[in-house]
């Protein structure tokens, strides 16, 4: 492999801990994860926030949209393993300056939260961290409301679909490479999701990938060693 591909944590390290969990995140950082993906909404109060679903239904037992509950409700729910939500700028302290990259989901492709945009980028700028971070998102819509109020940072498309013309595509829009389900052929910057199986895993190592997705960061470890 010419360069190297990056392994990303998704939702911290789900294969031990509790999805999107500080504890998940944490350990991942002190084993020394490439990168970490997680997912963004808005509260009711307009406080970013971290989980994947819309709703608090399967991580919490509680039952609800995120964006129904203030800041301080929200908190009162538990993840599985006793802790409670946790917020972007919890994880971005929690990052701090470690060599860790992020990849931040705007998650808008089923609720449009007014002004995600501009409070998720401007807390992040916060903050100073060693690594740019990669924003995605499956509404490109929100990627292009990004681009206009900081087109300096990255952007990559998520979708389950084979982009005709990839390189035009990213291009055109001015992104930095796409989020994939399935490695597409071409000459364009390339992250996988969410990819566990041994077999997929070493074979887009292979494929020399920008970077994989996974549950299980310690096996992709593990593999990526044996290549090297």
């Amino acid at each position: 492999m010419m360069e190297q591909t990056l392994i990303f944590g998704h939702r911290g390290f789900p294969a031990k801990y509790a999805e999107n969990s500080l504890e998940g995140f944490r350990y991942a950082i002190e084993h020394h994860i490439d990168g970490l993906e997680f997912d963004i909404h808005l509260t009711k109060d307009s406080i970013p926030v971290v989980l994947h679903d819309e709703t608090v239904d399967r991580t919490t037992g509680e039952k609800g949209e995120i964006r129904s509950f203030s800041l301080s409700e929200l908190r009162e729910f538990k993840l599985d393993n006793g802790e409670p939500i946790p917020t972007l700028a919890e994880i971005l302290e929690l990052v701090g300056t470690s060599p860790v990259q992020l990849n931040i989901e705007l998650k808008t492709d089923k609720i449009s939260y007014p002004g995600i945009e501009k409070i998720v980028l401007d807390t992040v700028k916060g903050y100073n961290l060693d690594k740019p971070v990669i924003y995605s998102s499956f509404n490109l819509d929100t990627l292009k409301r990004c681009k206009k109020i900081d087109a300096s940072q990255l952007y990559c498309w998520l979708t389950m679909h084979k982009v005709p013309e990839a390189a035009l595509f990213i291009k055109k829009l001015g992104l930095s490479g796409l989020h994939l389900h399935h490695y597409q052929k071409g000459d364009i910057l390339q992250r996988i999701w969410t990819v566990n199986d041994s077999f997929k895993i070493k074979k887009l190592f292979n494929q020399q990938v920008a970077g994989i997705i996974t549950d299980n960061f310690e096996k992709a470890f593990k593999i990526r060693e044996k290549m090297l």
